[in-house]
C-alpha cells in the first residue's frame, strides 16, 4: 500500500507512538493529574520499606512489653495510613488513566475513519476494506490497552525502579554499583532481541488484518456464496488465513516468552547477589535487622518493576506496530481533493450546463487501457441525454468524472461553465443526484434512507418524494411505516423496492444535475412503468444523463449518444440513429426483435 506509507523515520520502531502526540496534547490537565497521581503512589510505595524498617528496629526492640506494645501501634498505624494513601491514589491514577486510553483511542478511530471516507477511489482500488475495519478495530484496541493501561503501568514501575535502586544505591553502595553492572549486561541483548519481538508484532497484526479482510469480502457476498455452494471453500480459506495468523502470533509469542524469561532470570540473579552480600553484612553486624528487611522490600520492588517493564516493552512493541499502521491511514493523502480556493458558481435556473472538452482518461489500476479517448460532450441545461453502448464502452467512467472521483489525464470537464478542478467538492456533489444501478440501503429505517442527502428534510417532504417514485404503498404496508428498520443493505427488501427508494432519495435531494445509471434495471415491467413516469415528471427542470442498456428506456431521451471503446460513434435522436443505420440500430435491431 505505496500510498499509505508512513514516514520512514519511524518504521517498526517504539518511536511510532510519537503519532498519538497530536491526540494526547488536548488532555495535557487528564495527563498532569495521571502523572501526579502516578507519581504520588509510587512514593508511597517507596515509604513502605521504611516503614517496615522503623518497626522492625523500634517496634520490635522495646525496653518493656508496655512500651513495645504502644510501639507496635504506632507502627502499625503508619503502615496502615500508606496502604490507605497507596489505595487511595492508585484508585485514582487507575480511573484517570483509563478514562484518558478510552478518550484518545476514541479520538483516534474517529479521525482515522473520517480520514478514510475522504479518499478517492484510487485508494480502494488498493485496499481492502477488511483490512481499513481491522486497523479500527483491532490496531485502535492495542493503542488502547497501552494508553490506558500498559504505559502508565510502565511508567509507575520505571518510578519505583529507579526510586528503589536510588535508595538501595544510597544504603548499600558497594554492592549495588556490582548489581548495576550485571544489569548493563542484562539490558544490552534485550534491545537486540526487543526488535525481532516488534517485527514479529508487526507481521502479526498483518496476518490478522488479512482474515479480517477475507471475513468482510465474503460475509458482504453471501448470496453469492452460498448459490455456488462455496461455503466449506471459504471456510477452508479464512482457515488457513486464521491459521497462518496464528503461526505468526505465536511465534512473536515465543519470541516473547523468551525475552521475559531472560529479563526476569538475569535480573533476579543479579538482585539476589545484592541480597546476599545484604544477609553477609547483618552476619558481620554492619547493618541491623530492619535494614536488611528494607533492603530485602526494595529490592522485591526493583525486580517487580523490571519484570513489569519487560512485560510494557512487549506492550509497547505491539502498540507501536499498531500507531504505524493507523498512522498509514491517517497519513494517507487524497489524489482528489478541493482547491484552496473554491470557485462560487451561481445556481442554475434550469438544470446544470456540461461540458467535456477533449477528455483522455485511463484508470490508475489499468494505465495502458484507455477508457475515454478524446471524448467530448456538451450538454445544455435541462436536456436529457442517453449513454449506451457495449459494457467497457466508457458510460460510467462518464459519470465517475463528474462526480469526480477521478480527475482526467487530458482535456477538462465543466459544470455550469466552471471547471470541476475549480469547484469545493461538496458544491460539486450537492449539484448531483445520483441513482446507481445496484441500490445502496443503510442500515436504518425508510425515512432515514430517503432523507440520506438531504437530512434536515420535513417527514411531508420524505413522503412525496417516496410517493413521486411509487415507494410509498409498499413502505406503508411494512411492519412499522416508513419507520421500519430496513436491515443490512436492505435485505428486508426486493431489489425493485430498494432500487424506488434509492430514487425517492435523488427526489428528495433535487440537484439541478441527475445521473441515472440503469435506475429501472431492477424493476418488474409494472414497477418499471410507474417508476420511468415519475422518472420522468422529475427530469423536467433539470440535466438529465442516462445510461442504459435497455433502450426502450430512454426512447424519450433529447439525444442518445454511443459509445464504443472510449469515443462517441453515433448521437441523435432515437428516430434519427434508428435511420442512419449504424451501431444503435443493431443495437435496437437486436432488443425490439427479441
Amino acid at each position: 500500500m505505496a500510498s499509505t506509507a508512513a514516514p520512514s523515520s519511524a518504521k517498526g520502531s517504539p518511536k511510532s507512538l510519537s503519532g498519538l502526540a497530536p491526540f494526547l496534547r488536548p488532555y495535557r490537565v487528564q495527563i498532569g493529574l495521571a502523572g501526579l497521581f502516578l507519581v504520588l503512589a509510587a512514593a508511597t510505595t517507596l515509604a513502605f520499606p521504611l516503614a517496615l524498617r522503623s518497626l522492625i528496629d523500634g517496634g520490635l526492640i522495646a525496653s518493656d512489653k508496655g512500651t513495645e506494645a504502644m510501639a507496635l501501634r504506632e507502627h502499625f498505624l503508619a503502615l496502615f495510613s500508606v496502604a490507605v494513601a497507596l489505595g487511595l491514589f492508585s484508585a485514582a491514577r487507575f480511573y484517570t488513566v483509563s478514562w484518558l486510553g478510552e478518550r484518545v483511542t476514541a479520538d483516534l478511530r474517529n479521525a482515522v475513519y473520517a480520514h478514510v471516507l475522504r479518499q478517492s477511489p484510487v485508494f480502494f482500488e488498493t485496499t481492502q476494506t477488511g483490512e481499513v475495519l481491522s486497523r479500527l478495530t483491532a490496531d485502535t484496541t492495542l493503542v488502547q490497552t497501552v494508553v490506558g493501561s500498559s504505559l502508565s503501568m510502565g511508567l509507575r514501575n520505571a518510578v519505583m525502579g529507579v526510586g528503589a535502586l536510588a535508595i538501595l544505591i544510597w544504603t548499600n553502595p558497594y554492592v549495588m554499583v556490582q548489581v548495576l553492572g550485571i544489569l548493563v549486561l542484562v539490558v544490552l541483548p534485550s534491545v537486540w532481541f526487543g526488535r525481532r519481538v516488534r517485527k514479529l508484532s508487526r507481521a502479526s497484526q498483518d496476518r490478522v488484518a488479512d482474515a479480517s479482510a477475507i471475513a468482510a469480502e465474503v460475509l458482504n457476498a453471501i448470496p453469492v456464496v452460498q448459490s455456488y455452494t462455496a461455503e466449506d471453500r471459504e471456510a477452508a480459506r479464512f482457515n488457513a488465513s486464521t491459521d497462518n495468523a496464528f503461526r505468526t502470533a505465536v511465534r512473536r509469542t515465543r519470541a516473547r516468552s523468551v525475552l521475559v524469561a531472560f529479563i526476569i532470570i538475569a535480573t533476579s540473579a543479579a538482585l539476589l547477589w545484592g541480597l546476599y552480600q545484604g544477609t553477609q553484612a547483618v552476619l558481620r553486624g554492619d547493618i541491623t535487622a530492619g535494614h536488611l528487611g528494607q533492603t530485602v522490600v526494595y529490592v522485591i520492588i526493583l525486580a517487580g518493576a523490571v519484570a513489569v517493564l519487560g512485560e510494557v516493552y512487549g506492550d509497547l512493541l505491539r502498540a507501536a506496530g499498531a500507531t504505524e499502521r493507523l498512522m498509514e491511514l491517517l497519513h494517507a493523502e487524497p489524489v482528489i481533493v478541493s482547491p484552496a480556493a473554491p470557485a462560487k458558481p451561481a445556481a442554475p435556473a434550469a438544470g446544470s450546463s456540461l461540458s467535456l472538452e477533449h477528455v483522455g482518461f485511463n484508470y490508475p489500476s489499468r494505465p495502458d487501457i484507455p477508457a475515454l479517448r478524446d471524448f467530448s460532450l456538451n450538454v445544455a441545461p435541462g436536456e436529457t441525454v442517453a449513454l449506451v453502448g457495449a459494457s467497457g464502452a466508457g458510460k460510467s467512467t462518464v459519470f465517475q468524472l463528474l462526480l469526480r472521483y477521478y480527475d482526467p489525464q487530458s482535456g477538462r470537464v465543466l459544470l455550469d461553465g466552471t471547471p470541476l478542478t475549480a469547484l469545493s467538492l461538496d458544491t460539486l456533489r450537492t449539484r448531483i443526484g445520483l441513482v446507481p444501478q445496484d441500490a445502496v440501503i443503510f442500515s436504518t429505517s425508510a425515512t432515514e434512507n430517503i432523507r440520506y442527502g438531504r437530512p434536515d428534510a420535513s417527514i411531508e417532504e420524505v413522503e412525496a418524494a417516496a410517493k413521486a417514485a411509487f415507494a410509498d404503498g409498499f413502505l406503508r404496508a411494512l411492519p412499522e411505516g416508513y419507520d421500519t428498520f430496513l436491515g443490512e443493505r436492505g435485505v428486508r427488501l426486493s431489489g425493485g423496492q430498494r432500487q424506488r427508494i434509492a430514487i425517492a432519495r435523488a427526489m428528495l435531494k433535487n440537484p439541478p444535475l441527475l445521473l441515472l445509471d440503469e435506475a429501472t434495471s431492477a424493476l418488474d415491467a409494472e414497477s418499471e412503468r410507474m417508476v420511468q413516469a415519475a422518472l420522468e415528471s422529475a427530469m423536467v427542470g433539470r440535466t438529465t444523463l442516462v445510461i442504459a442498456h435497455r433502450l426502450a428506456t430512454v426512447q424519450k431521451a433529447d439525444r442518445i449518444i454511443v459509445l464504443d471503446h472510449g469515443g462517441i460513434v453515433e448521437q441523435g435522436t432515437h428516430a434519427s440513429l434508428v435511420a442512419q443505420n449504424g451501431a444503435y440500430a443493431r443495437l435496437a435491431a437486436l432488443q425490439f426483435v427479441a
